[in-house]
């Protein structure tokens, strides 16, 4: 059964239905835990809590938004609680690397070479650790949008604000991002702080927005000409097309822990076995 189905037997009453839509959606609440609390036991939390929320909550669902949506949407009222609790938290973060993957992150890619797999690594890292050098407001932004794959207007409805807001916020969390992962992606020093001559325009924006629909077609033939006859601009875009196409990938990457998965079913069927 799909979304729509599961949601409706479970609105029933359904609980075979409840368990096997939130056992469906757990992997990308986790993954959202991680990256936006930064922490393995506060990523759990918020997991579970959401999926509790849910089991409460699911004869209200209307659909008026989307599951995926309304799930983000608790999680995150749940990562804000968690922040405003470790205020006083030691300030290193953890790796998501080392945190949520366990042991199979050491595990060496066997269809890559070893400096191939030690170069993966490289990026991988720098990808973590630009995500997390984001203030959470922007942080929230990218994720959602460039990890998760939330349209603008969906991003705008989790987090309670106006698209054009989404979007400004995108934009420079994309930019901050790719110049954290710009060295190790190979983009030359000297072109990285070449003054930018009269004629070039900010590339960087320019691709951001259009991803985002926000420049017309004449803007657009005009950056593609300009990026034609301009290496140092082509290679500063292509790094920014490298960046988000590693976003793209960077959901799947964070799996939920088996002990998670079974912590979680036991608060869910002990919180269902309570319900008259």
């Amino acid at each position: 059964m799909n979304d729509a189905e599961l949601l409706e037997k479970a609105r029933a009453g359904d609980r075979a239905a409840l368990e096997t839509l939130l056992t469906a959606h757990q992997s990308q609440i986790y993954r959202f835990g991680m990256r936006i609390c930064r922490d393995p036991e506060d990523a759990r939390d918020v997991l579970q809590d959401t999926m509790l929320a849910m089991a409460r909550g699911v004869r209200d669902f209307r659909g008026s938004s989307s599951i995926s949506t309304w799930l983000y949407t608790i999680a995150r009222s749940f990562c804000i609680k968690k922040r405003r609790r470790s205020v006083y938290a030691p300030a290193e973060e953890h790796s998501l690397d080392t945190e949520a993957s366990g042991e199979a992150a050491q595990l060496v890619d066997q269809a890559r070479s070893p400096d191939e797999a030690l170069a993966g690594k490289q990026v991988e890292r720098a990808l973590e650790e630009a995500i997390a050098a984001l203030d959470p407001m922007y942080r929230e932004v990218l994720v959602l949008r460039d990890v998760e794959g939330l349209t603008a207007p969906e991003v705008a409805e989790v987090l309670g604000i106006n698209v054009q807001a989404v979007k400004s916020r995108l934009h420079r969390a994309r930019l901050s991002v790719r110049a954290h992962v710009a060295p190790v992606l190979g983009v030359p020093a000297a072109e990285e702080k070449a003054p930018t001559a009269v004629q070039c325009p900010d590339v960087l924006t320019l691709f951001s927005q259009h991803l985002e629909d926000e420049i017309s077609a004449e803007v657009c033939a005009a950056m593609e000409r300009h990026l034609q006859g301009c290496s140092r601009c082509r290679n500063t875009c292509d790094s920014l097309k490298s960046t988000l196409a590693l976003c793209r990938t960077a959901g799947p990457s964070v799996e939920v822990p088996a002990a998670v998965q079974a912590s979680v079913k036991v608060a869910l069927r002990n919180f269902l076995s309570e319900k008259p």
